[in-house]
């Protein structure tokens, strides 16, 4: 079987992209490694942007997201004891939007199988191979046997574990990484939010945050060690903890219920560079990680196919190369604009486990300064909301 464009990983990025090409008449092939039930109950971040969510409803895949999602209009800082709000409308004419990324990936792998764009599930690539011809090929296992398919160009979508990144042998590509010395508690619960926008709490005891995931379903975070297991934590330690780094403040209350699914979340930043070698492109986790802190996951992921679909289009349209060119170097400068504010947010607003005295007044100092300014509650909401995908 030959294409025009091979894509391993049938996550947001694999599939955004799959999207964009077909609806240029560009081909393409999704191989995924993991079952379709698995890919769409995964649970991963719940927060896209304005241009991210414009995107989905441009390329036909917002139908069931425009019925379901939840605005934001702003989100607040709780420290010292007083809450402080970023309104987002006000500062920058834009908004955020509460919509869990398997929903949406539900809705594109249903978008695209009724499109006609293949997607095969239980695909295991084991190897790119002829990057530096004119005919790239995929080797990969599925239904029992070893497949081959061959293309003009791979997008390597198959996140931080998978075989892209890899294929870029040592010499090829320069990693940057950052791994923070706490780790995530996230829990599920049916139970309605504690508050209708998200509530980003510092305190002396670790950072946690409230948000939700639809009008009866709640999803919460608490600053762990690294290396903690869930399992030291009972229902009872982990509400107890939300209570006291809420605060009950204005009469804020941590909106109880069962909890349904705990999760363990590691926190890094990560940046690979190139995001090209020869005729393979890297997008989304297979070229970045970011903590949850700043939400920028999926929202990354979405921006760097589209740049990377523009680039296709020009080249299958007038034989320019022009764009693939300059596909790595565009996507990484947001890419680093999104690492620098994930990793503010991050250090702002956990207690690091070798803190002083100082540094816990210092940070406070911070918080006071970014909230108590609108130049600083600018910045911090043109970023959170989204800056517009650059071309």
């Amino acid at each position: 079987m030959h294409v025009q464009v091979g894509i391993a990983g049938a996550g947001p990025a694999g599939l955004m992209l799959a999207r964009l090409l077909h609806l240029q008449g560009i081909s393409s092939v999704i191989l995924e490694s993991r079952t379709r039930p698995y890919v769409e109950t995964r649970i991963r971040a719940g927060l896209l942007e304005q241009g991210s969510v414009d995107l989905i409803n441009e390329t036909g895949m917002g139908e069931r997201m425009r019925r379901e999602y939840l605005p934001h209009d702003g989100l607040e800082f709780i420290f010292g004891g007083k809450r402080h709000r970023f309104d987002m409308q006000e500062l920058t004419g834009r908004r955020v939007y509460i919509y869990g990324q398997q929903e949406a990936v539900k809705d594109m792998i249903a978008v695209n199988l009724a499109a006609g764009v293949p997607i095969h599930f239980e695909a295991k690539v084991s190897a790119f191979e002829g990057l530096d011809t004119g005919k790239p090929s995929i080797r990969y296992m599925h239904e029992g046997s070893e497949k081959t398919l061959t293309c003009d160009y791979i997008a390597g979508c198959d996140g931080f574990h998978g075989v892209s990144r890899a294929t870029f042998a040592a010499g090829d590509r320069r990693d940057y990484d950052r791994v923070y010395p706490f780790g995530w508690l996230g829990i599920l619960v049916d139970a309605p939010p504690s508050h209708h926008e998200l509530l980003y709490c510092h305190h002396e005891r670790g950072f946690a945050l409230f948000t939700l995931r639809s009008s009866t379903v709640s999803r919460l975070y608490l600053q762990v060690e690294p290396d903690e297991d869930e399992k030291n934590w009972s229902d009872d330690r982990i509400w107890n903890e939300l209570r006291v780094r809420l605060g009950n403040i204005d009469g804020l209350k941590v909106s109880e219920g069962k909890i349904t699914q705990r999760t363990m979340v590691e926190m890094r930043s990560y940046v690979t560079e190139p995001m090209r070698h020869e005729r393979l492109f890297l997008a989304g986790d297979s070229a970045h990680i970011v903590p949850p802190t700043g939400a920028k996951g999926m929202n990354l992921a979405i921006s760097d196919v589209y740049v990377l679909s523009k680039a296709f289009t020009a080249f299958y349209k007038t034989g320019t190369t022009a764009l693939f060119d300059a596909y790595s170097d565009t996507c990484l400068r947001r890419v680093w604009g999104a690492q620098h504010f994930s990793w503010w947010m991050t250090s702002m607003l956990h207690t690091m486990p070798d803190a002083s005295a100082f540094d816990l007044k210092r940070q406070i100092a911070e918080l006071q300064t970014v909230c108590g300014s609108r130049a600083g509650r600018k910045l911090l909401a043109e970023n959170y909301a989204g800056l517009p995908i650059e071309m």
